[in-house]
């Protein structure tokens, strides 16, 4: 009876992922929108009521998608965070570098799936609580980055306007606990600016802008780290 339950198991994980590398196929062509569990049926010769045993919606099938996406792209951070680390002698700003640098090569070789998570959101999709966890994992990489910064070295903490303390220490809180303020509220600003960078490689924003992109990049990054206080050159 294990036997059969393990050849059961089996089969449903190939089938899942062949719906999922359908869809993704999908996605390159149509874009999120226009993704059919219908199409992804026909295409892999099921009828349709079969696929729905699997994803009952189409917004299942997105959500499945964004999770592997998101796991993908932190997988990609978290792995270049662990090498770095691991090297001796490897400053907290060329940590930070290696992890970005492991971002954009991420979203680089794959433009339809980071375009799933941080282009255009889908009209009429709403993410559930299932995407919150995959979604911070970059964000968390940046933050052990950071923290092992301080923890390992005598470091002076950026300045922090009086207006934005309040907001600083909420950020802390919630997402940074282990940092001061004056360092969480930077980290996010350069969190989300790394995700700009990315994003307008990606999208083609800087075609006739910027040539000598990956030069630009890690010069641009290596800014970002400043201004959490990884460098002050």
């Amino acid at each position: 009876m294990s036997a059969i339950r393990g050849a059961r198991e089996r089969a449903r994980t190939e089938v899942t992922a062949a719906i999922k590398d359908e869809a993704r196929k999908q996605l390159a062509a149509e874009g999120a929108a226009k993704l059919s569990l219908r199409a992804v049926a026909r295409e892999l010769g099921m009828v349709s009521s079969a696929l729905y045993r699997y994803f009952p919606s189409r917004d299942e099938l997105l959500t499945a998608l964004i999770v592997d996406a998101y796991d993908a792209v932190g997988e990609a951070a978290e792995r270049a965070h662990r090498t770095a680390a691991g090297t001796p002698g490897t400053t907290g700003t060329a940590r930070w570098v290696a992890v970005a640098l492991a971002v954009r090569a991420w979203a680089l070789a794959h433009p339809h799936e980071y375009a799933l998570i941080y282009g255009s959101p889908v009209p009429g999709y709403t993410a559930p609580q299932d995407t919150v966890g995959p979604a911070a994992r970059v964000g968390m990489v940046l933050i052990a980055v950071v923290e092992d910064a301080y923890r390992d070295e005598d470091r002076e903490l950026p300045p922090l306007p009086d207006e934005l303390r309040p907001e600083a220490e909420r950020i802390a809180a919630d997402v940074a606990p282990g940092l001061a303020p004056e360092v969480a509220a930077p980290l996010v600003a350069a969190w989300s600016q790394l995700f700009g960078l990315v994003s307008f490689e990606v999208f083609g924003q800087f075609h006739k802008v910027v040539e000598a992109r990956e030069v630009f990049f890690r010069r641009a990054v290596t800014e970002l780290a400043r201004t959490v206080g990884l460098t002050t050159r």
